[in-house]
């Protein structure tokens, strides 16, 4: 690689304006943003993370790093000029538009990303810190690598994770059998996402009209992945497994995904990509490996959010 190869930024930040916005659900907001550069934003697909640097009162973006090494950059700045961070995952991305869909969850203005999106309009700026595609190699930020001869997919997340599941799902061949789970607040909140054959999509809305008392987060998505996993084809007889580390959910990020000498490799066995509250993921990612007996090489988890914490 040329030295002026290395001075290319994997990721870079991109200054961009809201275009449109689109109500999909009492708890989801899709919006568009665009941009001169964004033309150079390389988002992979999938489960694709950006970072989304929120306007400051007064300030707005003025203060957003815009060199190679941003996140440095921010943590220079005075605490009450960094822009408040939160990461995020392309719903789709269109370069040659030089446009990106971000959905938002919304849940009032419990934080800021959430409080933004409520009040968000047309023309109003932020900054997206995303992979650039000048960079000569493979810019990361996305865990959907699934084995390359997976018997069947399961998929599954609450309401923070079905805009990555919703592009994994309409990425996926057609023949691929895959299980997709996903847990939302309402069943107004049920999207419509384009399945290929072989694909079985079940959402679990908390609350319905029959529901006098909703489940408590996660308790819906958590039986259902019990239930899934018993019913996947060529899932081995659960087999002893090497003792899981402990994740204090409270104090770090549970983050496990296959390392990559599993990646592309061949397995008769099922993969899961499971995403969402840390609390939840946690004793799923316990039963998937210890007590279903899945291969820890064939499984991602990821928690995306800690309930009661705020996350970036």
């Amino acid at each position: 690689m040329t030295v002026e190869a290395l001075q290319v930024p994997a990721y870079r930040t991109f200054a961009v304006r809201v275009s449109r916005l689109r109500r999909l659900s009492p708890s989801f907001l899709r919006v568009t943003f665009t941009g001169p550069d964004l033309g150079d934003c390389a988002p992979n697909g999938w489960d694709q993370r950006i970072k989304v640097l929120l306007p400051l009162a007064g300030r707005g973006v003025s203060d957003c790093p815009t060199g190679a090494d941003w996140y440095a950059e921010w943590r220079a700045l005075p605490a009450e000029r960094r822009n408040p961070i939160r990461t995020y995952t392309v719903r789709a991305a269109r370069p040659e538009a030089r446009e990106i869909d971000v959905d938002f969850v919304l849940h009032g203005a419990t934080g800021p990303a959430s409080a933004w999106a409520e009040q968000a309009a047309v023309e109003d700026e932020v900054a997206l810190v995303g992979p650039n595609a000048r960079f000569p190699g493979p810019t990361g930020g996305f865990e959907w690598r699934p084995p390359a001869d997976a018997s069947c997919l399961l998929v599954a997340g609450d309401e923070t994770a079905v805009p990555a599941i919703c592009a994994i799902v309409e990425s996926l061949p057609a023949g691929q059998p895959a299980r997709v789970l996903l847990e939302v607040p309402t069943t107004a909140d049920v999207l419509p996402v384009a399945a290929p054959a072989g694909v079985e999509v079940t959402w679990l809305p908390r609350r319905t009209a029959e529901t006098a008392a909703p489940p408590a987060h996660g308790a819906l998505l958590t039986a259902a992945v019990v239930r899934a996993v018993q019913e996947l084809p060529g899932r081995a007889r659960p087999s002893p497994q090497a003792a899981l580390d402990d994740v204090d959910v409270d104090a770090g990020i549970l983050w496990e995904v296959p390392a990559d000498e599993a990646v592309g490799r061949a397995t008769s066995g099922p993969y899961a990509w499971l995403a969402g509250e840390a609390g939840m993921v946690k004793p799923l990612r316990r039963h998937l490996v210890q007590e279903a007996g899945l291969d820890r090489g064939s499984v991602a988890f990821m928690g995306y959010w800690r309930q009661g914490k705020p996350s970036n």
